[in-house]
């Protein structure tokens, strides 16, 4: 069995390891909002009741208003934790996709054809490349679309990425669609970060981009992570089969509610808070001699050859990050939630011994 991906989050253990409650710490593992919206009131039926298609409905339609698409489907967890591991069922179904050769013989549990290689841009989420090599598809990690041919059934594309918050313009991903299309392969574009930068989006061009899904996560935009929502952006035979896999009732009912109410927010507000925090963030990080190597309106990204002393020592003042196993230089620091937050992280990151 291979070892777990690791991914922000996990107080508890944190805690466990180095004392304090688990609500006394900071927690910036994460790249999540960390000043969620107000919840609007849901209604008794939708906590009572099996989700009804009426429910899905409204949500669908304040996602396409939302994002500006047309066929859209919610998820009940973000596409990189759940629906990713569709895809390899997915792509197996050759041209019922529009993939249309036959490079792959579908067994019960894994595609037969060693030559069905699957980029994936990278460093990224691990999950994509461990969904589709237990489903026995060959897969490289690839530093840049430039590098993606038609040897390739299946691309991946985080877009801003994580961890590093690297993008590529909507023209670049669409001509790299185009490739994909023209070797009859899949692109699949992960914009779990898009909410703050709309135009790198392909949401909008998605109808005319017929070879195309887009993975949306709902909760780190609107800092609501704990509904595990997120909405796919594709063709609707494609979205058809995504369903089909699902089953029925997939995404709970408070969670179709709140989405279709907090679409309409004030995102413009949203997306200025979450700027002042992250350049807050950014000042505290500078303060401390830390070199910014990248990162979103969400999070930043900081490369220190002192790293794991720099995570070791936050830990001891109940402060929480994200260390790398594969970049052991790297730190990612999440928002801080509030001007007092900042300055404890500030503070503890002055009183770490160089």
């Amino acid at each position: 069995m291979s070892a777990p991906i690791a991914h922000g989050g996990g107080i508890t253990a944190a805690a466990a390891a180095f004392g304090g409650r688990p609500e006394d710490w900071l927690d910036l593992s994460t790249g999540i909002n960390p000043c969620p919206l107000a919840l609007p009131e849901i209604p008794t039926r939708a906590w009572h009741r099996l989700p009804d298609s009426y429910l899905v409905d409204e949500a669908r339609q304040a996602a396409r208003d939302y994002y500006g698409s047309g066929a859209i489907l919610p998820l009940p967890v973000p596409g990189t934790q759940s629906v990713i591991q569709l895809l390899p069922r997915l792509l197996r179904q050759g041209r019922q996709l529009g993939v249309t050769d036959d490079r792959v013989a579908a067994t019960d549990d894994k595609v037969a054809v060693a030559d069905n290689r699957i980029a994936v841009v990278s460093p990224t989420y691990g999950e994509y490349a461990r969904a589709f090599a237990s489903a026995g598809f060959a897969v490289d990690a690839v530093n840049d679309i430039a590098a993606i041919g038609g040897q390739y059934r299946l691309a991946v594309v985080v877009n801003p990425n994580n961890p590093d918050g690297r993008t590529w313009p909507a023209e670049a991903l669409a001509a790299l669609h185009d490739r994909m299309k023209s070797a009859d392969g899949l692109l699949v574009v992960d914009e779990a970060f898009g909410d703050t930068d709309p135009a790198l989006s392909l949401a909008a061009r998605a109808p005319e981009l017929t070879n195309l899904i887009i993975f949306r996560s709902f909760g780190k935009f609107f800092g609501l992570a704990g509904l595990r929502l997120g909405f796919a952006i594709a063709r609707e035979d494609i979205l058809a089969r995504i369903e089909d896999c699902l089953g029925p009732w997939a995404v709970s009912g408070p969670a179709l509610s709140l989405a279709a109410s907090l679409f309409g927010s004030d995102v413009a507000a949203i997306r200025r808070s979450l700027d002042e925090r992250s350049a807050a963030l950014q000042a505290a990080l500078s303060a401390a001699g830390l070199r910014i190597r990248g990162g979103t309106a969400l999070f930043t990204l900081v490369a220190d050859s002192r790293a794991s002393d720099i995570y070791t020592h936050l830990c001891r003042h109940h402060i929480l990050v994200r260390k790398f196993d594969y970049a052991p230089d790297w730190l990612r620091f999440g928002l801080t939630p509030d001007p007092a937050a900042n300055r404890r992280l500030g503070a503890a990151l002055q009183g770490f011994e160089r």
